[in-house]
């Protein structure tokens, strides 16, 4: 029986997790910093310095950053930070990031205006930015999620720190160690709808909008548009190819915002679009809809916990498993079968890599996607690859902690070395 403390905790992680990004969220948390460090020097800085870490240097080194016009990279974030962004808007902090703003940052990227250095031996996910002007400073760091500052300083003197680097933010996040499966059906057969309403509205309609942008246009190689060309369109199809679609467009540097899981917007569509379309699909009501979402977005959390926000393990994977056992709960399945599919996901595609932020992402959703229908069509005629194959383990409690162990501990040396890979070391 699911506590009452338990109830309230995932009505937490889900307010705290299911918030509205602008761009992807590693050189949006670039650009947070820097518009952060801006703001407490009080004037336009004369030149800047961003460091970062490898991990925050993958995911920004092959996307383009939104409202630039299309430019990409560390500095461009950071300078379009300073230029235009907004502290005060978090993650959509380049949405106030004016047309006529391109030039001026273009100006200043090819001034050296923004030096950027790789920072080592810190956590996964660094970021430190400093602004200098007229012999005064300012600097502002980040570690662990992305607009989570641990510490400012201004002219050399310490202003602010949180010195456990526990989150930051006022709001009140939740306990994700207390995720697991069976308490998360409970919790989405259960819950008060109208405490959620709002925010699962919100996913659907932003999350459904940037995919259909991504069908629309051509943003990266298009390989949402390329799937529905060559494949049909059937359920499986358009599950995939609009996830994928919703992709193309954000890593592409669509300005359309999405909402987000684990801190990443890629998870966040991968979590929702495949759930959305196959609740089309059954033609089931829109209480369903959210119910099955619940279990598709605490699932992808639950993973992502034990792996870390930043990893070489895919975070498609974990979010097409959560989609997975969405589709699984749509179909009326529960404990046995949503276990299922979970463990049928992990077994298939557990080893996809994170080679950082960038338009194959598409791709790597749809074939994270691709795995989750099987392992649910698996799932429907009663079948799970069983304890000893490979990393599956006793129950699905034991194969997430096993993914996890793989993705946050077996995965660092492999990190170290897509890094190296990626800065031709």
């Amino acid at each position: 029986m699911l506590t009452k403390e338990a109830y309230e905790n995932y009505i937490l992680i889900l307010k705290s997790e299911l918030i509205e990004a602008l761009g992807c969220t590693e050189p949006i948390a670039i650009a947070y910093a820097a518009a952060k460090a801006k703001a407490v020097l009080g004037k336009q800085p004369e030149r800047m310095e961003v460091g970062c870490s490898g991990n925050i240097v993958k995911n920004v080194k092959g996307v383009v950053v939104p409202n630039t016009g299309g430019l990409i990279g560390i500095a461009a974030a950071a300078v379009a930070g300073v230029v235009g962004g907004d502290p005060d808007r978090g993650l959509q902090v380049l949405e106030s990031v004016k047309t006529e703003d391109h030039n001026e940052i273009r100006k200043l990227l090819k001034e050296d205006y923004c030096s950027v250095y790789h920072l080592q031996g810190v956590e996964n996910l660094y970021i430190a930015a400093k602004v200098f002007s007229e012999g005064e400073s300012a600097e502002v760091y980040i570690k662990d999620s992305h607009t989570n500052i641990i510490k400012i300083v201004k002219n050399g003197e310490i202003i602010y720190e949180n010195k456990e680097g526990a989150q930051s933010d006022s709001a009140p996040i939740g306990d994700r160690t207390l995720l697991n499966i069976k308490d998360i059906i409970e919790f989405a057969d259960t819950v008060d709808l109208g405490e959620l309403r709002g925010l699962l509205a919100n996913q659907v309609k932003m999350n459904t909008a940037i995919s259909e942008e991504g069908l629309k246009n051509n943003y990266g190689v298009s390989v949402g548009k390329t799937l529905l060309k060559y494949y049909g369109d059937d359920i499986k199809i358009r599950a995939k190819a609009k996830a994928a679609a919703g992709s193309d467009a954000r890593m592409s540097g669509c300005s359309l915002p999405v909402v987000i899981n684990s801190g990443s917007g890629n998870q966040g569509i991968t979590a929702s679009i495949p759930v959305i379309e196959y609740a089309k699909e059954l033609k089931v009501g829109e209480e369903k809809l959210f119910r099955a979402l619940i279990v598709s977005n605490l699932t992808a959390i639950h993973q992502k916990e034990l792996i870390g926000k930043l990893s070489a393990y895919c975070g498609a994977v974990s979010a097409a498993a959560g989609s997975g056992a969405g589709i699984t709960y749509l179909h009326g399945g529960g404990y046995e079968e949503i276990s299922r599919t979970i463990i049928n996901t992990i077994a298939n595609v557990g080893g996809m890599v994170c080679d950082g932020a960038k338009p194959s992402c598409a791709a790597k959703i749809a074939s994270a996607v691709d795995a989750a229908i099987l392992a649910h069509q698996l799932s429907s005629q009663g079948n799970a690859f069983k304890e000893g194959e490979g990393l599956v383990k006793n129950g699905v409690e034991a194969t997430i902690e096993s993914i996890g162990r793989l993705g946050k501990k077996g995965m660092e040396s492999t990190d170290i070395e897509i890094i190296d890979i990626m800065l031709n070391k």
